[in-house]
């Protein structure tokens, strides 16, 4: 309408047309954006084909106007997030662990022992999550921190077991020996007590990786700490077998004298045993 009252034509102002817009426009950090989802095969993991994806997209990424952008999100963003996050906490985490076996076993060999012995349970866990195409995300390095604590304690309780004998008057030799006879049984019931509890995880789409880096690492990583840190004891303090547990043969029979020695409750007991080898021809 004019001042004075009359109508104007909208085509001397301006035009209209018809067009279609977006009833809500949603914006992330104060820039608009579009979000794109799909489901995928449930046989492929979500970031092997966010990857394959961003592969494709490659040449209309680089075909953008200044400003555009493409990202990736879901569980890939997410991880990174929670990556990050961990990152920030993981060397106070570290310290207070190392300030904790410290406080256990009092020496600094034995630390680096007991942190040496961390990292086995990559044997088991490689090779598990290959197997039932498990992705190494956030929640598998978790399940490998956790890991990494079960090895070490395992290891904390053998060389315990090895002080104990030492100290029950065991010579260096056996001791090591009788401590890993000794703790082999609880240590494989532990385990194997863990990897059952670990089984019903393996069907929650969000845990099953963490449940098979556990069932993974802790089966093999135990029987790993069984004969590898025996071996490790013994060659980190040079211990060798005493002269005095096996003796010539002291009669035309060959007999040979063996002795193995037990720590008892209260001191220690020597076992002995003969062993006679007899010549050709004779039963």
């Amino acid at each position: 309408m004019s001042r004075d009252g009359r109508p104007i034509p909208l085509d001397q102002i301006g035009h209209s047309e018809v067009r279609l817009e977006e009833p809500i426009l949603k914006r992330r950090d104060r820039t608009p954006v579009i979000t794109i989802r799909s489901d995928i095969n449930e046989a492929i993991q979500p970031p092997e084909v966010s990857k394959q994806i961003m592969t494709a997209l490659q040449p209309l990424i680089a075909s953008l106007p200044a400003g555009y952008r493409i990202e990736l999100g879901g569980s890939i963003e997410e991880a990174t997030k929670a990556n990050t996050a961990l990152a920030k906490v993981f060397p106070a985490m570290t310290a207070a662990m190392l300030i904790v076996i410290m406080l256990q076993v009092r020496s600094f060999s034995m630390m680096a022992m007991v942190m040496l012995t961390a990292p086995l349970g990559l044997v088991g866990v490689v090779p598990m999550l290959l197997t039932f195409n498990q992705p190494f995300g956030f929640n598998a390095i978790l399940g490998l921190i956790g890991l990494a604590g079960i090895l070490m304690r395992n290891t904390l309780i053998l060389t315990e077991q090895i002080k104990e004998n030492r100290a029950a008057g065991l010579d260096d030799y056996h001791a090591v020996i009788e401590a890993t006879v000794q703790r082999t049984r609880p240590v494989i019931l532990t385990a194997l007590a863990a990897v059952l509890a670990f089984i019903p995880l393996t069907h929650s789409v969000f845990w099953g990786s963490m449940a098979y880096t556990l069932i993974g690492g802790t089966a093999v990583g135990t029987v790993l700490i069984l004969l590898f840190l025996p071996a490790l004891y013994a060659g980190w303090f040079r211990i060798k077998p005493t002269a005095d547990n096996v003796h010539e043969p002291s009669d035309s029979t060959g007999e040979l004298e063996v002795r193995t020695a037990t720590a008892a409750e209260h001191g220690s007991v020597v076992r002995r045993r003969r062993f006679k080898f007899l010549p050709a021809g004779f039963a």
